[in-house]
């Protein structure tokens, strides 16, 4: 039998939520995939070999709506900065939203996408293709041509089409192709000129607001559009604790829908908006403790299955500005790990929960094997202290956009080595080899 070389993790706690693995033991990688869990296959020998002892090794994360701003707002961030960010995060792949300049609505825009993360990444990016053509909501793209250079999932990023027969078409249209369909959950008139949610915080400020009824009325217009075309839609970005139940009949019903919550939305409440905090300037905006509260059990009922970053970063200037100058949008690939770590100490969820919600069931929805440490599989691996502590600052995260209200909290969760298709493109602070 031929030698076999490759990495070798050590005593690790191995997490693997779809295959229901939770224990101590070895992983072995080579040739860009898992070869064993446990005992070693004949013949390995690692040329690397990672202590794992006291961490813990789980499916590489996989992330539903990443901003990484190339092409087109280069000044904000670039595929190499954000995704050397991603890969201090324990993210090996990443689902970008088609609103760059230009949009990602011809197959140039995506090939682009994906030669430049092939070439300058530290992660595997995904482009999402453009619903409709430029994101206008007027005419439907050319979904055919954008599968077959490599977008897994069409989008509206988060432009609502407000013409709802052309929505109807796209969702038909995509559904011939078997692509799953990523909608922004809004009515485009109810929060147009919107900044913030409506509620007591934003009369409080005098700022414009964005009615939980827009929402509502969102995801109701769009699950009814996916029963009558039976189209696979996923809701990107709940935000309201009346669309999560609406969510959660539909499901019930047996509608293909899926939805996903960013992990600040589980935390933040509008209260972090108090003396005009341009950080928290978000769209979707975030709500009442009552709609956090509500998406934590939509999220422990299994209602909703993926919890992402929505990661925008920004220049320091675009949150500079009076307030309903500013641009919304947070940087937050480096806190999606220990926020979703969060609910499992909070006691909303056990960790191979938590952890399926960030690795195999984002992949799920794009319909990739990826997500999992099964042999024979891709080898993406994050190996994370589950116990270490860190600030979030300016020289803490590694991300360009240095935008967050999280600025200054104390997160738990720290990623000590990331594995990409068998490659280290990540060893922290305190990684030991």
């Amino acid at each position: 039998m031929a030698e076999l070389t490759g990495l070798t993790i050590r005593g690790g706690r191995v997490i693997d939520p779809a295959d229901s693995v939770d224990a101590v033991m070895d992983l072995h990688i080579a040739g860009g995939a898992i070869v064993a869990l446990g005992e070693p296959p004949a013949g390995f020998t690692p040329q690397q070999s990672i202590d794992a002892d006291g961490l813990i090794v789980c499916p590489g994360l996989v992330d539903l709506s990443a901003r990484l701003r190339q092409p087109g707002q280069e000044h904000k961030g670039t595929i190499a900065s954000e995704t050397r960010a991603a890969a201090a995060a324990g993210i090996t792949t990443l689902c970008c939203p088609p609103d760059t300049e230009p949009p990602v609505d011809t197959p140039a825009v995506a090939q682009l996408i994906r030669q430049l993360a092939d070439e300058r990444g530290y992660a595997r990016v995904m482009p999402a293709g453009a619903l409709t053509r430029g994101l206008r909501g007027e005419q439907i793209s050319e979904m055919a041509a954008l599968k077959l250079a490599g977008c897994p999932v069409m989008s509206t990023a988060n432009r609502p089409v407000r013409n709802t027969r052309v929505l109807r078409r796209a969702l038909e249209y995509a559904s011939t192709y078997g692509l799953c369909t990523f909608l922004h959950p809004a009515d485009a008139y109810l929060s147009e000129g919107g900044l913030v949610h409506e509620g007591l915080v934003a009369t409080r400020l005098g700022l414009a607001g964005i009615p939980e009824a827009a929402e509502v009325l969102g995801v109701g217009r769009n699950l009814a559009l996916a029963e009558q075309t039976g189209a696979r839609v996923h809701f990107r970005g709940l935000s309201t604790g009346r669309a999560a139940a609406m969510l959660a009949d539909a499901r019930a019903r047996g509608l293909a829908v899926s939805a996903d919550v960013a992990a600040h939305q589980l935390w933040l409440t509008e209260d972090a908006l108090a003396g005009f905090n341009a950080e928290a300037h978000l769209i979707p905006p975030l709500r009442t403790r009552a709609d956090r509260d509500a998406l934590r059990a939509a999220v422990a009922a299994g209602d909703i299955t993926v919890i992402c970053s929505d990661h925008q970063p920004h220049e320091p200037d675009a949150k500079l500005n009076p307030f309903p100058q500013t641009e919304p949008g947070m940087s937050a690939l480096e806190t999606l790990l220990p926020l979703t770590l969060g609910l499992v100490a909070a006691g909303v969820l056990n960790l191979s929960a938590a952890l399926a919600c960030v690795t195999c069931n984002p992949a799920a929805v794009l319909d990739r094997p990826l997500g999992r440490l099964r042999p024979g599989g891709i080898a993406d691996v994050c190996v994370f202290d589950p116990n270490a502590t860190w600030i979030v600052g300016d020289d803490t995260l590694v991300s360009r956009g240095k935008n967050t209200p999280l600025r200054g909290a104390t997160l738990t969760g720290r990623v000590r080595w990331t594995v990409l298709g068998g490659r280290v493109v990540f060893q922290g602070l305190g990684a030991r080899g």
